[in-house]
């Protein structure tokens, strides 16, 4: 199937998945329809024993959404639809390893945050800085606390700011950082370990890994996240923190 916002690329087992919106792949309504749908289609692809997730070029893996899609009407579908994303990666039924190439913000950051295993360039930063513009991000603040603990958790989400690579790794938001040069050898040599592998045994055991969480109820934590992400982009405050945005000015901020 041919695409216009990401780039699908199958050879030996492996699938590459390039989100290609340069300069910083940032998504719109489209690129989001379009993962879905090939997530759909991988889903059901034998042939693919792996999927690796990328950004076109070196500067950036995902540095996030639209602002233009958080406003009005587009959001409440945009939110779902984004939020449809993680269902299908963990449903997937194979490994996946985001390869993050440079910056990886908001709902690039919280593709990683959705993967199985990533890894990283030097030269990536990561982070969500929703709160900055007035709004919360739906699938980091269920996913957050499981992988970094609540209290830093909550540093990256409130406080909005970046982690530079290395502290990924330490937080174990990242499995591996290597210099920008050797970054597609070794998410491809990750990637080629699962070739070796009982294909059902891995999605055995993903599917064991995902369940388990699920006793939890991730699925109704990532519902009801989104729909406190609509409701957040739906105030006055977070309308207001996009439209400074995109006028370049401070927010006015009034509560409400």
């Amino acid at each position: 199937m041919a695409y216009t916002n990401i780039i699908v690329d199958k050879k030996e087992g492996i699938t590459k998945l390039t989100i290609n919106r340069p300069p910083v792949n940032v998504m719109n309504q489209e690129t989001l329809g379009e993962l879905c749908t090939a997530l759909e289609e991988l889903a059901k692809d034998d042939e693919t024993r792996v999927l690796l997730i990328r950004g076109e070029g070196e500067r950036a893996f995902c540095a996030g959404v639209e602002v233009a899609d958080h406003v009005g009407e587009k959001m409440p579908v945009m939110m779902k639809e984004f939020g449809r994303i993680f269902k299908l990666l963990r449903n997937l039924g194979k490994p996946t390893i985001a390869v993050v190439n440079g910056l990886a913000l908001g709902g690039g950051c919280e593709l990683v945050l959705g993967c199985d295993l990533a890894v990283a360039s030097e030269k990536a930063k990561l982070g969500q800085p929703e709160i900055i513009l007035g709004g919360l991000a739906p699938a980091a603040a269920p996913l957050l606390p499981r992988i970094l603990g609540e209290k830093k958790a909550f540093e990256v989400l409130l406080l909005g700011e970046s982690m530079n690579a290395v502290d990924a790794e330490r937080f174990g938001l990242v499995n591996k950082v290597v210099p920008i040069e050797e970054l597609d050898s070794a998410a491809e040599e990750m990637a080629r370990k699962f070739l070796k592998m009982s294909g059902l045994s891995v999605k055995l055991v993903r599917e064991a890994f995902y369940k388990s969480a699920e006793i939890a109820d991730l699925d109704k934590a990532l519902e009801t996240a989104v729909e406190l992400g609509i409701k957040s982009w739906e105030t006055h405050d977070g309308q207001e923190g996009l439209k400074a945005y995109l006028e370049k000015r401070d927010p006015e901020w009034t509560n409400t």
